[in-house]
């Protein structure tokens, strides 16, 4: 594990996102709320938290950080037909937030999955990847948009 006891505290955040693509009725029962599972985004909000806060125990040599806010949001496309999600994490430590960002969008995004598998086996996660992240001796860095 890297030695970071040297760097300072800093405020940093990380955002990820990555979507989901569906059949379009699967995607019509997640918007109604009328899936046999239940609120399909309410669950996968939490699940996406709780894969946030739980990054240390899935990756090894991932240090454990203060995590001071975790936000996952989603975006229903329509025409796509998918589900967008972006984790915002945000801490005050020694090091940056990005993996905890990443696997709260990939954590959220396996939850509907595994809530809609039963009706549509042939769903995708798809563009999973580090947005922006700031803070720390490295300042801002912003994906490119292409």
């Amino acid at each position: 594990m890297v030695n970071i006891g040297e760097k300072p505290v800093a405020r940093r955040i990380a955002v990820a996102d990555g979507r989901i693509c569906m059949r379009q009725d699967t995607l019509q029962q997640i918007q109604s709320g009328s899936h046999a599972k239940g609120d399909v985004l309410g669950i996968a909000r939490i699940a996406g938290i709780v894969g946030a806060k739980k990054t240390p125990d899935l990756v090894p040599l991932c240090h454990l950080i203060p995590l001071t806010s975790v936000q996952i949001e989603f975006v229903v496309e329509d025409t796509a037909p998918a589900v967008y999600c972006k984790a915002t994490v945000e801490t005050l430590g020694q090091t940056g937030a990005e993996m905890e960002a990443l696997t709260a969008v990939q954590i959220a995004l396996l939850t509907i999955y595994d809530m809609c598998k039963a009706s549509d086996r042939g769903m995708t996660m798809q563009a999973i990847g580090l947005v922006k992240k700031s803070g720390g001796k490295s300042g801002l860095w912003e994906r490119d948009r292409q």
